[in-house]
């Protein structure tokens, strides 16, 4: 196959296996969702969909959060683990969304960019799961998987994130990301991957790679 048609059929084929695809982060609005993405950098979003409850009930949006000190977040958030980078990352965040956007969050990459410990991909991810914009965040999942099925060279996240833009059609990143992420945690994981199990990589002809 060449990469259009293996972008085709995955296009078709991960819209039969998951066809609403359920954000995996719990979240009310974009400011809790914000957090919680920032939460997740090195870990599971069960564990973080088990630790925002305690932290919302205490502050869920940037006014009551900058109440806090960043030792009663970090208390709050340790299971999550990084907890004394992310707990400086959540207050200094929710300290410039008051005094420079009136506690909203922007919609732009820009604005989002500038706060403490959020990158890229967790802007992207506020982008097209809090906004709808089109957006194609890039996470361990899809690096591996477009590397695996041969989208792309595998160099960078940034090499992987062109590559996916340049062979899925804009009006399917926001949900494609999502199905990619469901498909390599269910079926293709990094280790004790057996193409033969997968629906996916057995019809694209994967090797056993990373």
């Amino acid at each position: 196959m060449t990469r259009k048609e293996k972008a085709a059929y995955l296009i078709k084929k991960l819209e039969e296996i998951y066809p609403n695809p359920a954000i995996p982060l719990n979240h009310k609005d974009p400011y809790t969702l914000l957090i919680a993405v920032m939460l997740s950098a090195q870990c599971t979003d069960e564990r973080v969909n088990k630790v925002t409850p305690s932290l919302f009930k205490l502050a869920d949006n940037p006014f009551d959060m900058i109440k806090l000190s960043i030792e009663e977040i970090k208390t709050v958030i340790r299971p999550c683990g990084l907890s004394p980078m992310k707990s400086k990352g959540i207050y200094g965040s929710s300290k410039i969304l008051v005094e420079k956007h009136n506690g909203m969050v922007p919609s732009n990459f820009k604005d989002l960019e500038e706060l403490p410990a959020v990158g890229h991909k967790t802007a992207s991810v506020v982008m097209t799961q809090a906004f709808g914009l089109p957006a194609f965040p890039v996470d361990t999942h899809i690096h591996r998987l477009m590397y695996r099925w041969g989208l792309t060279n595998g160099k960078s996240v940034e090499q992987t994130e062109k590559d996916a833009k340049r062979l899925f059609p804009k009006e399917l990143w926001n949900k494609l990301h999502l199905q990619i992420i469901y498909y390599g945690r269910e079926y293709s994981p990094a280790r004790g991957f057996k193409p033969e199990f997968s629906p996916i990589d057995l019809e694209i002809g994967v090797k056993n790679r990373r």
